[in-house]
């Protein structure tokens, strides 16, 4: 994907690193959040290889900062966080801010977990807090949280149940075995699957365009509108959606779509 902009997260005192978190020399290695911003979709990958792409604080950070600067942007339509070399995420660093999965989800424009491999306990938590996920056939996808008496807490055992169901939720919870992404696919936990990492690019690179493409104002509310009519009655959730509907009609992004259909062109949306 073309880049015109790259930020990378600095060196920063964190705790509790992993096994081979740690260079050659022994010093702490605090990772990187690689950014490539082409056509309004913002790409984010995870380096920390000596690591398998476990987030550190300083990466976490840098996530969260991140967020800020996506829902700030106007220039910026959607985000895709995905993982350096073949894995995606191992997880995080003990301590790592609770907030920063939840600080993702509730982002208001579209975000996309490009799965190119493995990704397992807060990995598959971060994925999970993102709105559609693309991955390869070859990913592996587990919460091994309980193995080691420990409890999923960024989400994991609210997400995906709702993603994968009850049954196949307290399944992966319960026993910590790895699920494909082919399963996964049929559970619903994800969106998009590919054969091999060639036509996840493709697929990942195809969804993105088709995301910045939308207008915005339309992905926002749209979003909002499966969030909270989630919790709501059926009623109540038509009721939502009228209303923003109504709301959407008050926008130049509507009247612009809707020269352009009757123009046979592409719609300038603007946002506003």
């Amino acid at each position: 994907m073309a880049s015109n902009r790259r930020k990378s997260a600095a060196p920063r005192r964190q705790s509790a690193n992993p096994p081979g978190a740690h260079g050659t020399s022994g010093t702490v290695d605090p990772g990187a959040i690689e950014i490539d911003l082409n056509a309004g979709a913002l790409v984010a990958t995870l380096r920390r290889p000596l690591a398998q792409n476990r987030v550190s604080h300083a990466m976490a950070r840098e996530l969260m900062d991140l967020a800020e600067t996506v829902e700030d942007d106007d220039s910026i339509l959607v985000l895709a966080v995905t993982g350096g070399a073949t894995t995606f995420c191992a997880g995080f660093d003990d301590g790592v801010d609770p907030r920063l999965v939840e600080t993702l989800a509730l982002l208001s424009k579209p975000t996309v977990a490009i799965i190119n491999g493995d990704a397992t306990d807060e990995g598959l938590e971060l994925a999970m807090g993102l709105d559609l996920r693309a991955a390869t056939s070859e990913a592996r996808l587990a919460l091994t949280q309980l193995v080691r008496g420990q409890l999923p807490r960024f989400g994991g055992t609210q997400r995906l149940p709702r993603l994968a169901g009850p049954a196949n939720a307290l399944r992966m919870l319960l026993t910590g075995t790895p699920i494909g992404a082919g399963e996964a696919m049929r559970l619903g936990l994800v969106t998009y699957l590919a054969d091999g990492p060639d036509e996840l690019d493709r697929i990942a690179r195809e969804l993105l365009t088709t995301l910045a493409s939308r207008g915005p104002i339309g992905m926002r509310m749209a979003k909002e509108a499966v969030r909270k009519g989630y919790d709501m009655t059926i009623d109540q959730g038509i009721r939502l959606e009228e209303d923003l509907y109504a709301l959407l009609q008050t926008t130049s992004d509507r009247a612009e779509g809707v020269r352009a259909f009757l123009e046979k062109r592409k719609p300038l949306f603007k946002g506003a």
